[in-house]
């Protein structure tokens, strides 16, 4: 004889509802990055801008301090996606 069909409720699982915390932290993860990369624009901008009118050392600190924004933006990206994966998202 034939198997009998699997049940409903294994064929069809619903995914778990986000957890509201994780979602909070996403959020405050996303705002964050947002701060984060309009202080290292500003910053990235006014190096440039020192570096071009001919003053060297202010320029390369500057430099050095947006790429490590940089850096803990991706950071807290990377952070963001295995929250956003632990809440079932």
């Amino acid at each position: 004889m034939a198997e009998a069909p699997a049940p409903l409720s294994r064929a069809r699982r619903i995914p778990p509802a986000p957890d509201r915390r994780a979602l909070a932290v996403i959020g405050g993860a996303n705002v964050f990055i947002g701060i984060l990369l309009v202080i290292q624009m500003w910053l990235l901008s006014a190096s440039l801008e020192t570096f071009l009118s001919g003053h060297d050392e202010g320029a390369v600190p500057g430099a050095i301090v947006s790429g490590l924004l940089f850096a803990g933006c991706l950071l807290l990206g990377r952070f963001m996606d295995r929250a956003e994966r632990t809440a079932g998202g």
